[in-house]
């Protein structure tokens, strides 16, 4: 089963931060961020649209290396039939979605070993440590843009790196530029008023506070 690439959508983190070693009293133990920039990059190929947030920490323990992908971080649970059976596509019950890339996946590999068939499955949001959502403003009314609904299929939500290597407690703060890339924007949201808000996440699980972006245009935002 095929789809098509509707906007050539691809995701890169680019991290910035610096650390304090003995923070102010009020350094919170839940990421808190503050809202910075942001920046729409046209290019010949892939164009950007980077946001950049403020955050502080007490323990330093946000981002996520390659190797973290054990629980809670596992991209993805296998959802099972009463017996145990991982559930197929050609054996799905009533209930189970239609296929699309974001709940089936083809040929995975579980436990060691590749499951040669299509396989029902949920996305676990703790993969990631920054999370993205869009917003079209139109008539006053805002309304979320999906990218995980047709024919999209996908998400914006992503990682940053391990800011400290090391797992001892430090408290930090900095800045972090997420950029976002596709060759679909100007094509998507043309002269469209948006907000992009954003959350990020430690390896404890604690959410920050969600920040919001200020209504801009591609046009108001792009880098000259």
């Amino acid at each position: 089963m095929r789809l098509k690439n509707y906007s050539g959508i691809f995701l890169m983190a680019v991290l910035t931060w610096t650390s304090c070693i003995s923070p102010p009293e009020n350094f919170p133990s839940v990421p808190e961020i503050e809202f910075s920039d942001l920046e729409y990059v046209p290019t010949s190929g892939q164009d950007s649209l980077i946001i950049t947030v403020r955050f502080k920490d007490a323990e330093g323990d946000l981002g996520l290396s390659a190797t973290d992908i054990n629980p809670p971080f596992n991209p993805l649970n296998y959802k099972r039939d009463f017996v145990g059976n991982l559930i197929t596509y050609s054996r799905r019950p009533a209930e189970a979605p239609s296929y699309n890339p974001i709940d089936w996946v083809v040929n995975p590999i579980i436990n060691n070993q590749t499951v040669n068939d299509t396989i029902w499955v949920e996305q676990n949001e703790n993969q990631y440590n920054i999370f993205i959502k869009f917003f079209r403003k139109r008539n006053g009314q805002y309304t979320e843009f999906r990218w995980q609904d047709p024919p999209f299929y996908t998400t914006f939500n992503g990682r940053f790196p391990r800011i400290l290597n090391s797992e001892a407690g430090q408290a930090v703060e900095g800045s972090i530029s997420y950029s976002m890339m596709s060759s679909g924007w100007e094509s998507i949201f043309r002269n469209d008023t948006l907000r992009i808000d954003v959350q990020i996440q430690d390896r404890q699980l604690n959410r920050s506070n969600e920040i919001s972006s200020p209504d801009v245009t591609l046009r108001q935002i792009t880098r000259n």
